[in-house]
């Protein structure tokens, strides 16, 4: 008996030397906030510094893309962290449970962060050294960033002008100028074409014209073409064959030998079997020997014409997301300084599905705004749209990807509904209504009927204009009806 009391009490004593040990070598969860911020930026500077570079080796572009990866997410679990210290802070200030505001946050990517704090340390660290991981990882690719020459112009910087550059496809943007300025196989007569597919709205036009506008795919082609396709019927056949005829002869008199051509077709429809071959045999037939094709669509069957492998744009994760909407929010403005500004932030992040357009609509509509009280009527607003989502198992806006009618409801006049006809891009030379789609679903002016609203403009090439085509509608309900819908609506 003794002996087992001895062995027992031995035992308990060793586990708590060994708990005291562990604690006081684990840093506060405070200290590993301060060595996630310091990791963050390091990975900022070497992300900005070789977007500065010109890259073409491929696993260095991948190995920058898991470093820009980690960096979002480590800076997402960051924000979640001080997000629930903020939330924590105001429930024992005013004793009232924010813990639903944090749920939703958390289910976005299954973040389980305690109240005790035991897990959100553990978060942290696991966010840091995966972070410094990717920087270790890292030092070779920061040695031979050295050895790549800079670019001819200074590039985009995806930190400080979100609104003026291309967010998140550094890596493809690369690939696609790779594939430009590759020179052609030795005795190949088959023109090189690069598919590039991905949802509507997803930059494909924008990566496009980003590759296009840089000064060494201009001096290597001798003209570049852009052709928009819906059918491909017999008369954009001879626009097609036209364009292709007229411009290769401005370049024989102007005695280019290279009479290399770029040529770009959108294709904004899914097109048959039938039209597709008719596309590519019109292309072999019209396009000279060393041009280069670039076939962008919504649809995966242009990728059997591809003699590379194509591009496939996806849209960015939740992290990339927040990134990007917090950046358009707060602008030049330390959103450290303005917790309960980022908490409301992070949620009406969260009900934009990561649409960009969402994103550049809200982050403008906030960033004129800068008021908690107009931030949280945002907030009530998006959560009463969302459960419509619950109720019909789309976004609001899904349905205008079908061709269908998307209904909203207006933020100042509860009683009545924006219906969104249908949506429509315009060009840089077209005229852009003055009504912003801001004015329409978020201000108090008065609208009826009809109406044209601008979503967004963009300011990077192709410099697209977003239209909506609305239709103001009352909403027709009994009193108590009314009254519970102006409630679900404005509810926090």
């Amino acid at each position: 008996m003794e002996l087992f009391l001895s062995a027992f009490i031995g035992g308990l004593a060793s586990r708590s030397v060994n708990f005291i040990i562990n604690k006081c070598s684990k840093p506060p969860a405070v200290a590993v906030e301060d060595n996630l911020q310091r990791a963050l930026l390091r990975a900022q500077v070497i992300i900005v510094e070789a977007m500065g570079r010109n890259i073409t080796n491929q696993a260095m572009l991948l190995q920058l893309n898991m470093l820009s990866n980690a960096m979002h997410q480590s800076q997402y679990v960051l924000d979640a962290f001080r997000y629930q210290q903020h939330n924590e802070e105001d429930t024992k200030d005013q004793a009232v449970s924010c813990s639903s505001s944090l749920s939703k946050v958390n289910n976005a990517k299954h973040i389980c962060f305690s109240s005790k704090g035991a897990h959100v340390s553990k978060e942290l660290r696991g966010a840091l050294d995966n972070l410094r991981s990717m920087i270790l990882d890292a030092n070779e690719l920061v040695m031979f960033l050295t050895r790549c020459p800079r670019l001819y112009h200074q590039p985009y910087s995806m930190h400080l002008q979100l609104t003026n550059c291309m967010f998140g496809r550094q890596m493809e943007a690369q690939m696609l100028i790779n594939f430009l300025l590759s020179p052609e196989p030795h005795g190949a007569e088959e023109l090189e074409v690069l598919p590039i597919v991905g949802p509507k709205y997803i930059g494909k036009s924008t990566l496009v014209a980003h590759a296009c506008k840089d000064e060494r795919v201009c001096g290597h082609f001798s003209k570049i073409l852009f052709f928009g396709i819906h059918d491909f019927t017999d008369d954009e056949l001879s626009t097609f064959r036209e364009g292709c005829a007229t411009n290769l002869e401005n370049c024989m008199s102007n005695s280019n030998k290279d009479r290399r051509l770029l040529v770009v077709v959108e294709i904004d429809a899914d097109l048959s079997e039938e039209a597709l071959n008719r596309l590519y045999c019109a292309s072999k037939q019209y396009v000279p020997s060393g041009s280069k094709i670039i076939l962008t669509s919504q649809f995966g069957n242009i990728i059997r014409f591809g003699t590379t492998q194509a591009l496939t744009l996806k849209h960015l994760s939740h992290e990339a997301y927040w990134y990007f909407f917090k950046t358009l929010a707060f602008e030049g403005t330390d959103p450290e300084m303005h917790p309960r500004l980022m908490q409301l932030a992070m949620e009406i992040a969260m009900t934009q599905r990561r649409s960009l357009n969402g994103a550049n609509i809200i982050g403008r509509l906030l960033r004129d705004n800068f008021d908690v009280q107009f931030w949280s009527k945002v907030l009530a607003f998006w959560r009463g749209s969302t459960r419509r989502i619950c109720r019909f198992g789309e976004h609001p806006c899904d349905p205008l990807d079908q061709n269908k009618h998307a209904y909203l409801g207006r933020m100042a006049a509860q009683t009545e509904d924006v219906v969104v006809l249908h949506r429509q891009q315009r060009s840089s030379e077209e005229d852009v209504p003055k009504i912003r789609m801001e004015d329409v679903v978020y201000g108090s002016i008065k609208l009826h009927g009809k109406v044209d609203a601008l979503l967004w403009k963009s300011r990077i090439p192709p410099y697209y204009s977003y239209i909506y085509t609305c239709e103001i509608r009352k909403v027709k309900t009994t009193g108590f009806k009314r009254k519970r819908l102006m409630e679900s609506r404005m509810k926090p």
